[in-house]
């Protein structure tokens, strides 16, 4: 599963993406600097490993992961082919979320590829490529089904309904993920054909250093504009938060993060803010050579879970032995735990909680 960071040219996409995975893709100061996609390994934030650790004392301690990819600058025409519009389109097709950037800041010394600063229309600028070029492969299909369509078929006349009311809501500017569509016909005729504006989406506004802790009204804007996109804000100073990387010690990057009026980097809400738009959540083991977190659906199963460590834990999956993540804190060992008649036998059917601390018995 993995995100992707788009945006115009220049508003800051290289320099996060550098930021969250320490990569080091190039960034400079000019349009096109990105192109092949850059592709990093982001372990997710999680305080709650980090109390496990404590509690546990392994060997080793491995987090969860999400995939960033950073995707080149998009500009007006890109849905025909303008800059580097057609590869821009495939790559953002692979992924399963994006995370869109806006420059929200004002710096006369970095160029914007629009000569001025407006997140608004930025993001209307990727918005109407990215509908644009969705509403091509509808109307492809659409061209398939009405064949069909004309026969009578009553599955193609219904595939065939819901492809126009995609087409007209991409015609009057709006994104597949805010077209009211029911959701069985969602499933069956809308989410095969991999629809980028049906991904979800996590906008990223760049504020300036002064802006860190609190946004600004480029950011309130923003805000305002996707109310009703069900989509996340958040606001990040993208240049500063690379110079904390930079910093050598915890001590030294806490220092500064204090200064900023910021209890953690926003680097790190941004990860957790991708992974929950991926739809994942975290289970964890925990024992004496490994303190580990394991990434899941929401919604997943005891076996499917376990069969994210080994397919055999699925194939042969008996039963789960699960302790919460509140009961393991507040009595401290697996041992007290059970002491304490509080950890459970799960089956086949049960759906694993976010947090849940667990052993599978399996036989193969």
């Amino acid at each position: 599963m993995k995100a992707g960071i788009v945006g115009l040219p220049n508003v800051g996409k290289s320099t996060l993406f550098n930021c969250l995975s320490n990569a080091k893709a190039q960034s400079a100061n000019f349009p096109f600097c990105t192109i092949e996609p850059n592709i990093g390994v982001v372990n997710v934030p999680d305080q709650r490993l980090e109390k496990l650790e404590e509690l546990v004392n392994p060997e080793r301690v491995i987090p969860a992961t999400v995939e960033i990819v950073d995707i080149a600058g998009l500009v007006k025409g890109a849905s025909k082919g303008e800059g580097l519009g057609n590869q821009f389109l495939g790559n953002i097709r692979e992924t399963d979320a994006i995370l869109h950037v806006l420059r929200c800041f004002d710096n006369d010394n970095i160029v914007h590829v629009d000569g001025s600063v407006d997140p608004i229309r930025d993001k209307e600028t990727i918005d109407m490529e990215l509908q644009l070029k969705d509403l091509e492969s509808v109307e492809k299909k659409l061209d398939k089904v009405k064949r069909a369509a004309k026969t009578g078929n009553k599955d193609a006349l219904k595939e065939e309904a819901v492809l126009n009311t995609l087409k007209q809501g991409l015609e009057a500017g709006k994104s597949i993920r805010a077209i009211s569509v029911a959701e069985d016909d969602r499933t069956a005729y809308v989410k095969p054909l991999q629809l980028i504006t049906d991904k979800p989406v996590l906008y990223v506004c760049n504020v300036d250093e002064g802006a860190a802790a609190e946004g600004n009204a480029y950011v309130e804007q923003v805000k305002k504009a996707v109310a009703n996109e069900n989509a996340e804000v958040i606001f990040l100073a993208v240049g500063t938060e690379a110079d904390i990387t930079e910093l050598e010690t915890y001590e030294e990057r806490q220092l500064f993060l204090e200064d900023l009026g910021l209890t953690e980097p926003g680097s790190s809400k941004l990860i957790r803010g991708a992974y929950r738009l991926l739809n994942l959540e975290t289970y964890f083991t925990a024992g004496p050579k490994e303190v580990r977190a394991w990434t899941i659906p929401v919604g997943a199963t005891a076996p499917q879970s376990a069969g994210v460590i080994h397919t055999d834990f699925e194939k042969g999956f008996i039963r789960a032995e699960v302790i919460s993540y509140a009961d393991y804190v507040k009595h401290g060992s697996e041992t007290k735990v059970k002491e304490a008649g509080r950890m459970r036998v799960e089956g086949k059917e049960y759906v694993v909680q976010d947090g849940d601390v667990m052993h599978f018995r399996f036989n193969v």
